[in-house]
């Protein structure tokens, strides 16, 4: 069995945004060899969120509101975590999104639906994070 493990990095310039990164996982995918397995893919922050969704922009900013009727930023004082930081509402809304994804892999190509693609979702952004790719199999 191989396993192979590699850490991508965003630096998002706005405080919230949700990336496309399946052409990364699937560069990852092609330099592990793996043709048969699971890939697992989370962010190494709990202000952001790795999923699985469509890639449509309507869709993107119908998460954008949504995320914000459910935990909006502002005010900040609404928040008892917000004290040194101003980033509660990020934490809430990476547990809204979810922490990873986990995928089939069948040769050699990730096993996706028809328009399912993995996203980083930034929740409070405007510096560097890390995404873990971590994929098992034959």
């Amino acid at each position: 069995m191989r396993s192979y493990r590699k850490e991508l990095f965003f630096e998002i310039p706005t405080r919230r945004a949700l990336v496309n990164i399946t052409p990364q996982i699937e560069e990852c995918l092609r330099e592990s060899g793996v043709q048969e397995g699971l890939l697992l893919c989370n962010p190494m922050h709990i202000t952001a969120s790795v999923f699985i969704n469509d890639d449509e922009s309507g869709l993107h900013h119908d998460y954008e509101r949504w995320l914000e009727k459910l935990a909006p930023e502002k005010p900040h004082s609404q928040y008892a975590h917000n004290g040194a930081e101003d980033n509660a509402d990020a934490h809430l809304k990476r547990t809204i999104m979810g922490r990873e994804v986990v995928v089939a892999v069948t040769g050699g190509k990730l096993d996706f639906g028809t328009w399912e693609r993995i996203f980083y979702g930034e929740f409070d952004g405007k510096r560097r994070k890390r995404v873990l790719v971590k994929i098992v199999g034959e």
